[in-house]
């Protein structure tokens, strides 16, 4: 064992050194010890040497370093440990994000516009099923209003889940008298426009919502709003045949062949639509006997506003 080893009896106190006492004060009260020694200079630190040999594993203090100054605390009186502060839930030092970081004023303005789109959004819901549902008192009341909050845009129906589907093929043709420099009308053979959409959408992955819907939607509603004598049926009817007419002359000014007929520089006057209509040939097994040959029915002659022959409908 070391010479220096006081045992495990030895006081400590917490201003006492943790450093072994000399031989001649070996035996001596540890209060004692306090009292007779006086206070002289500081020991001077011992230049670092070899290693001191390892205390014996019995020994139940550890022996400190001859080059360490700092006391080494004693197990019988550990230092308080403080408790660790809880964390606030805010720190000072984050920024907040989204619409906290705005200003209270900017705040108010927000919640006004999702009030107002979830406003739209549920009325428009509404609108849509008081639309698809079968008629009842909500309907007959207010079914004016429902009419014109769906239609032409948000038009519903359940021609998908028909048991009779649709056939016959119509195609939906257009000509047009267009006027020249020179103050003379030219009138342009028929163009099948839904034979160009046809066209466009074979062979495509993704066409284009125009391409599939617009031509048979828009005829749709025009043969909805008119009887057989091409005369419109209610207010709506002008709307059909105001929409139909833009849609022919969107179509015309984007066609090369017309301007290639009429050299880039010709003014679109007025427009006449027809519809081809041709049966779908029956399957091979059926006795259905059907005439394949195409009937139309021709619509008299639009004039175009100003406007829209400038491409003020664009």
């Amino acid at each position: 064992m070391d010479a220096y080893d006081e045992g495990s009896n030895a006081r400590h106190g917490p201003d006492v050194s943790s450093r072994p006492a000399p031989p001649a004060q070996r035996g001596a009260p540890a209060d004692s010890a306090e009292q007779d020694v006086p206070p002289g200079p500081p020991e001077p630190v011992a230049s670092p040497g070899p290693p001191e040999p390892v205390a014996s594993p019995a020994s139940l203090e550890p022996v400190a370093s001859s080059a360490s100054l700092e006391p080494v605390a004693s197990p019988a009186s550990p230092e308080a440990v403080a408790p660790l502060a809880s964390p606030e839930p805010y720190p000072p030092g984050e920024s907040r994000t989204g619409i906290a970081a705005l200003s209270p004023r900017h705040q108010v303005g927000v919640a006004l516009a999702l009030a107002v789109v979830a406003i739209g959004v549920c009325v428009h819901i509404g609108m849509t099923f008081l639309h698809v549902a079968p008629p009842n008192t909500v309907t007959r009341a207010h079914g004016k209003a429902v009419d014109d909050w769906i239609y032409p845009e948000f038009e519903q129906n359940w021609k998908l889940f028909a048991p009779n589907p649709l056939q016959q093929n119509i195609s939906i043709q257009v000509r047009a008298g267009i006027r020249g420099p020179d103050g003379m009308t030219l009138t342009t053979g028929w163009y099948d426009l839904s034979a160009e959409d046809g066209r466009a959408i074979d062979g495509n992955l993704l066409p284009s919502h125009t391409q599939q819907n617009e031509l048979r939607r828009a005829w749709d509603f025009f043969v909805a709003t008119h009887d057989s004598e091409n005369r419109p049926v209610g207010l709506r009817g002008s709307l059909s045949e105001s929409y139909l007419r833009r849609i022919m002359v969107l179509r015309l000014d984007r066609d090369d062949a017309v301007r290639a007929a009429t050299g880039g520089s010709g003014v679109i006057e007025r427009v006449q639509v027809r519809s081809r209509t041709s049966n779908v040939t029956p399957p091979e097994w059926s006795r259905e006997k059907v005439s394949m040959t195409p009937s139309y029915r021709e619509l008299p002659w639009w004039r175009v506003p100003q406007d829209e022959a400038r491409g003020g409908v664009r």
